[in-house]
């Protein structure tokens, strides 16, 4: 577990996972939200993102979170470990409401409000996203350690297990 993806649908929880995972393990975490936007809300172009996440996987080790679909495959080949948070919908919508106004690492600007397009991404994620994820999952599974988690518990446990595994408990 040296190069690791967390991926799953806005809201999920994906950067707190990641960052109680790069607590445990020390190794460097990039939120793709900060490689991909810049502080006024654009972004970078695709190729732009690529050649960053190409210059990541020439290090040792490395926690990535995020979802943007068109560099996933990518990042699934070069990763070794994967952690999908496949959360109910509403779940995912709790989590995104529930941080709009706060200041994040994870992101280069506050959410002042719930955008209705990001709401929609969230709604549809289950029909539009998350079967193209399963699919990839499917694909490299031989070669990846594959952790799905269903619920925030799930997800909380793995996070315990390592901790003890790394000694911090």
């Amino acid at each position: 577990m040296k190069k690791i993806i967390v991926i799953g649908s806005p809201g999920a929880g994906k950067s707190v996972f990641s960052k109680k995972l790069k607590n445990i393990t020390n190794i460097p975490l990039y939120h793709i939200d900060m490689l991909y936007h810049k502080k006024d809300g654009t972004h970078i172009t695709k190729e732009e993102l690529e050649e960053k996440l190409k210059q990541i996987f020439k290090t040792d080790e490395w926690i990535i979170d995020g979802n943007y679909q068109k560099t996933l495959e990518l990042r699934i080949r070069e990763c070794d470990t994967i952690f999908l948070l496949d959360f109910p919908t509403q779940v995912c919508l709790d989590g995104a409401k529930s941080r709009i106004g706060k200041k994040r690492d994870d992101l280069p600007w506050i959410e002042e409000k719930m955008d209705e397009n990001f709401e929609k991404c969230i709604v549809n994620f289950t029909t539009d996203k998350l079967p193209k994820i399963y699919e990839l999952l499917d694909k490299y599974k031989e070669n990846h350690s594959v952790f799905i988690f269903k619920s925030r518990y799930e997800a909380d446990k793995c996070i315990y297990d390592i901790e003890k595994k790394y000694g911090n408990i």
